[in-house]
């Protein structure tokens, strides 16, 4: 069987995150989605993947899924089979970044999470996704599964990443890295940065994409990643 794949998701946001992803590959290989919502820094959620993981995988992560996949290189790249980074940065957190999630996290512990999908949501989609209902409603869907504790522990642990970059040039497994056009959060810039560090990463941009490439452009994110697999045999 082909290698198990582990997805990592993004903030606030659930395995639902890569359901289109996940359907095309299952009966083809294991796929698993990782725990992202107990442990109270990047690296501590790292350890806790690499406890359940199998000994060898493929690890694909979202924005705070990618910061948590470079957290893993970090701690154990021989396990790594391949890497796919969506829509995230090496870089660590901005100032303005941090208030911002400060103010995020204030509004989330004083009782009024609710409104967190409303401020977050004109961030993480295209614009001309964001009358999209069905699109809008999973993501409002992934949040309130997630609830105000776990938004918190997951901004605070985003707050406190390391930058990455120093590490890029070491990755030595198959890299994807894929990134939507309009995505406001880690635009396409920061994914260039990473495929120039990373040796013989590929880049994939999404059109007419915001944040959440997964969701937003599900068949052409699958068709990258079943291709880079397949590319690379594994």
């Amino acid at each position: 069987m082909a290698d198990p794949v582990i997805f990592v998701p993004g903030l606030n946001c659930t395995g639902t995150l890569f359901d289109h992803q996940i359907k095309a590959m299952e009966g083809e290989r294991p796929v698993l989605v990782a725990n992202h919502r107990e442990a109270e820094t990047i690296d501590d959620i790292a350890a806790t993947l690499l406890a359940m993981a199998p000994e060898r995988f493929v690890l694909a992560g979202l924005s705070m899924g990618g910061y948590v996949a470079l957290s893993v290189m970090r701690a154990a790249p021989e396990r790594v089979r391949g890497l796919v980074l969506m829509d995230t940065s090496a870089r660590a957190d901005t100032p303005e970044a941090s208030e911002r999630r400060t103010r995020q996290i204030a509004i989330a512990e004083a009782g009024r999470f609710a409104e967190i999908p409303d401020l977050q949501i004109p961030m993480l989609l295209h614009p001309s996704r964001l009358e999209d209902a069905a699109l809008t409603e999973t993501v409002r869907a992934m949040a309130e599964e997630t609830g105000a504790e776990v938004f918190a522990r997951q901004q605070r642990a985003i707050m406190g990443r390391p930058d990455a970059r120093g590490g890029l040039p070491r990755i030595a497994c198959p890299t994807l890295v894929i990134v939507g056009d309009g995505d406001a959060i880690t635009p396409r810039e920061m994914a260039e940065e990473m495929v120039d560090q990373i040796p013989g990463a590929r880049l994939a941009v999404m059109p007419v994409c915001g944040h959440l490439a997964s969701l937003e452009r599900p068949i052409a994110v699958t068709h990258a990643l079943t291709t880079f697999l397949v590319d690379h045999g594994l």
